[in-house]
């Protein structure tokens, strides 16, 4: 399948290398009768239904649309995604989950330059004030958005989100530690001897050995464990694996630590104190093990906040139970995995050149909507009275001395989705002043209380990450790599995570196989990716320098 959907994605290149784009004048809508028909591919939650969506009904009615959506479940997204674009009969626009699946920079760039995605520039400047004015605010914002030849072929998910800028964090069952008389790990040796403990003395009480000391999930929102346990031997971007060291763009994946750091992960593996669904098991499949019928089994969860794999108050109230674990010292380091704010490189949204001139304008429209805060709490949340609901006198909002705008409405866990907004998908512009403005109760432990607790729990990790970091959210690659960095990005980060799990679980012997992997790297053109991105991050210093 693989081969298949890489030689299929070499063909559309090829096919379409001779077309390109420029920001020319914006299309002028025809006279029509009747809803414009727009096919969307998006990806959506469990239990949510777009094509039944209250905020995709709002949206068809206000702009006058008629959805066909192709949505498709988190599970496998980029794989699908890819597949739906090689096969040519693709959708007009491409709506994503960033922390799911998204086009990455060089995606983008490369169909961008196909003219299957179709610049966005004269369209944000006739139909879009909102966006226009975001850019105008925040020229960060612009550069994230706009590739090196003037075009914006997609926009990012923006989101300046503190909590989300460290997404790599470990929740560790405080109320075991107490049990057991262990204090909170510092060092990578600390948390294996914690592990144990949590494996061999029945901290649950219930006189049974199924105590499962340490899991994940295979998604993304910080759920990976290799991340956080890597970081204690050579920095993990839980990305493409990249790392700067005197200016210069290397792989961490090659390193005699990154060896040296899977040799300490299997060690955990071998003696059981990681669960092997860590590596398979979807997030549902994650929450059902954290909130374990009858008494808690989970040590340690890895997860960007601990009610991704475990229900708060109005669940199983089993969240406060965890407490976070700073970066652990391993031999060579304790660093953090710092993104940027939760802003992700790349776009969730594009418009493809299927898209009819009526469609093109209803859907920048539509997204320079969202653009607003009440928009944005819209596709977020859903209806007022539904998803949120307007301040009450006295409540506070999450950043000081900002007046509050917004409250969520907390459901309790095991109630139906409302269905009422694009969870997850709805994510466009969230700046600071628009996080700053929910309203959130002083007690951090309370369900209208999480996000001060997951911004103190983040304390721990804000400044763990190493000095240089590649800024993959900054970094275009040049035009004439575009089509060979994305095979190139896509094909590494896949062999590389295949051996990492391969090596961990015993699959691929560590010592007499790694350096047929390494070699491995370098055949499959390692050295030619990174000078690509070498050569884009020599432009961005340039630029910055100006």
């Amino acid at each position: 399948m693989k081969l298949r959907l890489i030689l299929s994605i070499l063909m559309i290149g090829m096919l379409l290398s001779a077309c390109s784009s420029s920001p020319d004048e914006p299309p002028e809508p025809s006279p029509r009768t009747g809803p414009i028909p727009i096919s969307v591919f998006a990806q959506q939650d469990v239990g949510q239904n777009l094509q039944t969506n209250a905020f995709s009904r709002f949206l068809e009615q206000t702009y006058g649309v008629d959805f066909n959506w192709e949505a498709i479940p988190y599970e496998g997204a980029k794989e699908k995604r890819q597949i739906s674009l090689a096969s040519g009969s693709y959708a007009d626009t491409y709506i994503l989950t960033a922390y799911i699946d998204q086009f990455s920079k060089a995606e983008e760039l490369r169909y961008g330059k196909q003219g299957i995605f179709l610049p966005l520039n004269g369209l944000i400047d006739k139909y879009a004030p909102h966006i226009k004015a975001a850019f105008e605010e925040n020229a960060a914002l612009r550069e994230l958005n706009t590739a090196p030849d003037g075009n914006i072929y997609g926009l990012v998910s923006f989101s300046e989100c503190f909590h989300c800028s460290y997404p790599n964090k470990l929740w560790l069952n405080s109320v075991w530690l107490d049990k057991l008389h262990l204090a909170m790990p510092k060092t990578t040796a600390d948390f294996k001897r914690v592990l144990e403990a949590f494996k061999t003395q029945d901290p649950n009480g219930n006189g049974v050995a199924d105590e499962i000391p340490l899991s994940g999930s295979t998604e993304d929102f910080g759920v990976h464990i290799v991340p956080f346990l890597m970081n204690g031997f050579i920095y993990d971007d839980d990305r493409d694996y990249l790392m700067l060291k005197d200016g210069k763009v290397d792989s961490a994946a090659n390193k005699p630590e990154w060896k040296e750091g899977l040799a300490f992960i299997k060690s955990l593996y071998d003696e059981g104190l990681i669960d092997p669904g860590a590596f398979t098991q979807s997030a549902e499949a994650y929450k059902k093990l954290g909130d374990n019928e009858g008494v808690a089994i989970l040590g340690a969860g890895a997860a960007m906040h601990p009610e991704i794999f475990v229900g708060g108050e109005t669940g199983s109230n089993r969240s406060r139970n965890y407490a976070p674990v700073p970066p652990l010292t391993g031999p060579h380091a304790a660093y953090a995995v710092h993104d940027e704010g939760g802003i992700n490189p790349g776009a969730k949204f594009v418009i493809t050149n299927k898209a009819t001139p009526e469609a093109q304008i209803a859907l920048i429209k539509m997204i320079d909507y969202i653009y607003t805060p009440e928009g944005q709490i819209h596709a977020e949340s859903g209806e007022e009275g539904v998803g949120w609901r307007k301040p009450e006198p006295g409540e506070q909002a999450l950043g000081k001395g900002v007046k509050p705008l917004f409250a969520g409405l907390v459901t309790k866990e095991g109630t139906p989705p409302n269905n009422s907004g694009w969870v997850g998908t709805g994510h466009f512009y969230m700046p600071k002043s628009y996080r700053d403005s929910w309203v959130q109760g002083t007690d951090m432990y309370a369900p209208n209380g999480y996000e001060r607790r997951l911004q103190a729990a983040t304390q721990l990790y804000a400044g763990k990450e190493p000095k240089e970091l590649f800024p993959a959210w900054d970094v275009w690659v040049d035009e004439a790599d575009a089509q060979r960095a994305s095979m190139l990005e896509t094909n590494l980060k896949n062999y590389i995570d295949q051996n990492t799990l391969q090596f961990i679980t015993g699959a691929q012997d560590l010592d007499t196989g790694w350096d047929a992997y390494v070699k491995g790297l370098d055949d499959m053109g390692l050295s030619a990716y990174l000078s690509i991105l070498q050569k884009g991050y020599d432009v961005y210093l340039r630029d910055r320098s100006k």
